[in-house]
C-alpha cells in the first residue's frame, strides 16, 4: 500500500468501526449509562468541551513532565551501566527490583509522602516510563558493531569520542525506541497517579462521570485521551526523523532497492 492511501484507509476503517457500533447499539437498544453511540460521545465532547480541555491540559502537562525526566534520568544511567561494571552489578538490579513492583501499589505511599497535586502524579509517570528508557540505552550502546569500533581504535579515537561519533549515533534508532514505547507509558502512569488521587485530569473526570453514570462524558475523556496519547507518540517519531535522519535515509535507499528488484 502507497503511503498517500495509508490515511484513507485509516479513515475509512474508523468510519466502518463507528458505524457498526452505532448501528449495533440502537438496533439492540443498549441503555446509554452501558455503552453510549458514537453520536452521543461526540455530543458530550461538544458540550463538555471546556471542561474537557481543562483537564486535558492538566493530564498533558502530567505526561511531558514525568516523560522529559525519565528521558533525562534514562539515558545517562543506560550509559554509564555500559561503561561502568559496578553501575551494571548494582543499579541494573535494583532497576529490575523496581519495576517488578507495580506502580498503582507504590502510588497510595506518594499520597502519604507527598500529598495530591503534580508531584505524586509526575512521580509515578517518571517510575512507568524510566525502565524502558534504560534498557533501549544499553541495547543500544552493546548493539554497535564490533567493525566500528575497531575503526575508532584504528584512528586512534579517546573514550569519549569513540562514545560521540560510534557509539551513540549507532545506538539512537535503538534510544527512540524506548522513547516510543515510554510516550505511551506516560500516559498510562499519568491515568493510573490520577486515578489514585487527583482531583482534576482526564483520569479524575473520568472516574467523575463514571460515579455519576455519565458514561458518553466518560468515553469523550477516553477519546481526548487516545489523541494526546497518539499526538505524543507521533511527536517523538517526528523527533527520530529528524535526529536519527541517517537511518530514515537508509531505509529508503532499502524500499527504493527492493522496489527496483
Amino acid at each position: 500500500m502507497r503511503r498517500a492511501q495509508v490515511p484513507v484507509a485509516i479513515t475509512l476503517t474508523l468510519a466502518a468501526i463507528l458505524g457498526a457500533w452505532e448501528v449495533a447499539v440502537r438496533l439492540l437498544e443498549v441503555p446509554i449509562y452501558l455503552v453510549p453511540p458514537p453520536s452521543a460521545v461526540y455530543q458530550a465532547m461538544i458540550d463538555s468541551a471546556p471542561s474537557l480541555l481543562h483537564h486535558a491540559w492538566v493530564t498533558l502537562i502530567e505526561i511531558v513532565v514525568g516523560f522529559l525526566l525519565s528521558a533525562v534520568a534514562g539515558i545517562p544511567i543506560g550509559v554509564l551501566i555500559v561503561y561502568s561494571r559496578w553501575m551494571e552489578q548494582v543499579s541494573y538490579v535494583l532497576l529490575v527490583i523496581l519495576q517488578s513492583v507495580p506502580k498503582v501499589a507504590l502510588a497510595p505511599l506518594f499520597l502519604v509522602w507527598l500529598g495530591f497535586g503534580l508531584k505524586t502524579i509526575v512521580l509515578v509517570t517518571f517510575l512507568i516510563a524510566f525502565f524502558p528508557i534504560v534498557i533501549a540505552t544499553v541495547v543500544g550502546l552493546r548493539s554497535v558493531h564490533p567493525d566500528m569500533l575497531h575503526l575508532a581504535r584504528t584512528l586512534k579515537a579517546s573514550q569519549l569520542q569513540t562514545f560521540w561519533h560510534f557509539r551513540m549515533p549507532g545506538a539512537m534508532p535503538s534510544i527512540f525506541g524506548g522513547l516510543k514505547v515510554a510516550s505511551t507509558l506516560a500516559v498510562v502512569g499519568a491515568i493510573v497517579a490520577e486515578f489514585v488521587g487527583s482531583q482534576e485530569g482526564l483520569g479524575y473526570l473520568i472516574l467523575s462521570a463514571n460515579a455519576n453514570f455519565q458514561t458518553p462524558l466518560s468515553f469523550a475523556s477516553i477519546v481526548v485521551l487516545s489523541l494526546i496519547g497518539l499526538a505524543f507518540f507521533y511527536t517523538i517519531v517526528w523527533l527520530e526523523r529528524i535526529v536519527v535522519f541517517w537511518n530514515r535515509e537508509s531505509d529508503q535507499a532499502e524500499s527504493s532497492f527492493r522496489m527496483q528488484v
